[in-house]
């Protein structure tokens, strides 16, 4: 009997011992949800409360008698074991959430993702996120905390190891299967907000009014410019590069819609499962009719770098190469801003991987565009220029026209000076081209030798490519000279 007695004191002692942890976590709950800024010591306080209660949940119920564990437990006795860590289980539930159902407790879920959160982390202004989520918030350039909009003193994030250990337990006990926390994909997250905007402009995209058309795509562009999940969100629906599409095909006249348009196309193309959905609608051929049609600098910038992410794909470059992009990229690149100047030669430099697009490019006109450039000295695509020509240099008819175009004098002009060590690289790469298709351009290069010693310096220093060609260069010389036809 007075084991009996000891027994049913020991469960007495823990049930108090329950409802006193209890109260101090209720009391401790609210101060972390009504307070306007997170405190570390009470997070801390709260977490060694939960530790009390899991340590009770495990070990309290089946007792202990002088400091050691009783033996096995009789059938009645793990009976009041699993009652005494449901009561334990239930008692943290109770503090967790107000409802009495299996509903989610409110703050257990992510203020921008709406779903539990797997790793639990404060802002400096106390509200709390999961990692992964406001971590995409802060990396898309946001300095301002989603909740209370205030501005953050620092972007640290603090684990929040009371409401983890709070959703383990709840989840635990309700049968929910919450992953571990995984790292974000480079593609980003899609959160519940965004969703909801997305919903809202894919109305808007097919609505019959003008003016809610035009403001969807201005803001589809803004969104997909400072947001990669908005970009991934975007192509994960069937008509919605399609309904934008249709838009920028009507927008002929409209100089603002169709920049908008077209730049909403080139931050969708950045993500990688768009260009595939792109590439195989009629969205190149758009693209190529846009910078046709004309219109501001940045629409047809924006083109020509939208046709560059493009050609990431073999099959776009063959698309974007056959539907007639090469003129008015070239044109772009004789005629463009600055800005604009380098998206069209970023484009032609990417489609010319393909050898069936030197062919087109040589025919229209990019070496004399390339050696236009080379030989403007404030020209600000010199070293795109002199990349593009080492490129398409391989092909015979390119290193003819450079004979012709007055090539050489310029490529000797950046050997002997020098101005980097890659212009340099390409301009030898482009000179030995010349030298091996055209014969009569050896006297010229000959001349430049005795008079500088140029190729001979280029074949002792430079990058290992820049000497092999150039000492390509000086056998071919040597070859030359010594022979009886000498015809240079």
């Amino acid at each position: 009997m007075a084991k009996s007695g000891a027994a049913e004191g020991t469960a007495i002692s823990d049930r108090r011992t329950a409802e006193e942890l209890k109260k101090e976590l209720r009391r401790l709950i609210k101060a972390i949800l009504e307070e306007d800024e997170g405190r570390a010591e009470t997070y801390k306080e709260a977490s060694e409360v939960i530790a009390a209660l899991k340590e009770l949940r495990v070990g309290s119920a089946a007792g202990m008698i002088g400091g050691k564990r009783p033996p096995p437990a009789s059938d009645d006795k793990v009976k009041h074991q699993q009652l005494s860590e449901k009561n334990a289980t239930s008692a943290i539930e109770s503090v967790v959430s107000t409802q009495a159902s299996v509903s989610i407790p409110k703050h257990f879920l992510c203020p921008l993702s709406s779903a539990i959160m797997r790793d639990p982390v404060v802002l400096a202004t106390g509200e709390t996120y999961d990692r992964a989520y406001i971590q995409e918030w802060l990396s898309s350039g946001n300095r301002t905390c989603p909740q209370t909009q205030q501005v953050l003193s620092t972007t640290i994030l603090t684990p929040n190891h009371l409401v983890r250990n709070m959703i383990s337990l709840w989840c635990a006990t309700h049968g929910v299967d919450l992953r571990p926390p995984e790292n974000p994909d480079t593609d980003g997250l899609i959160t519940y907000s965004d969703r909801c905007t997305f919903s809202s402009l894919l109305t808007d995209l097919s609505s019959p009014s003008t003016a809610d058309r035009k403001q969807a795509v201005k803001s589809l562009r803004q969104l997909t410019k400072r947001s990669r999940s908005f970009r991934a969100l975007v192509g994960e629906d069937p008509t919605a590069i399609p309904q934008l599409l249709t838009i920028l095909s009507a927008a002929v006249d409209d100089l603002e819609l169709r920049e908008d348009a077209v730049t909403a196309l080139l931050n969708l193309s950045i993500h990688d499962a768009n260009k595939k959905v792109i590439g195989e609608s009629n969205g190149v051929a758009l693209l190529i009719q846009s910078m046709n049609l004309g219109g501001t600098m940045n629409t047809l910038g924006n083109a020509a770098a939208a046709l560059f992410t493009l050609s990431a794909l073999d099959s776009n470059k063959v698309r974007i190469g056959e539907l007639g992009a090469m003129s008015p990229l070239i044109d772009l690149f004789e005629t463009g801003s600055p800005a604009a100047k380098k998206d069209a030669a970023s484009a032609i430099f990417n489609l010319c991987m393909l050898n069936e697009n030197k062919v087109r490019a040589v025919k229209a006109g990019a070496v004399d565009a390339c050696l236009a450039e080379i030989a403007n000295s404030s020209s600000t695509i010199m070293d795109e220029s002199l990349a593009l020509l080492a490129l398409l240099s391989a092909y015979q008819e390119a290193a003819e026209e450079v004979a012709d175009g007055g090539g050489v004098p310029l490529l000797l002009k950046v050997l002997r000076e020098g101005t980097s060590v890659k212009n340099v690289e390409n301009a030898v790469v482009v000179l030995y081209a010349v030298c091996s298709s055209v014969r009569r351009k050896l006297k010229e290069v000959g001349e430049e030798e005795k008079m500088n010693g140029t190729i001979s310096k280029l074949a002792c220093g430079g990058t290992s490519r820049s000497m092999r060609k150039a000492a390509g260069i000086l056998e071919k010389l040597k070859r030359i000279m010594h022979s009886t036809h000498y015809s240079c």
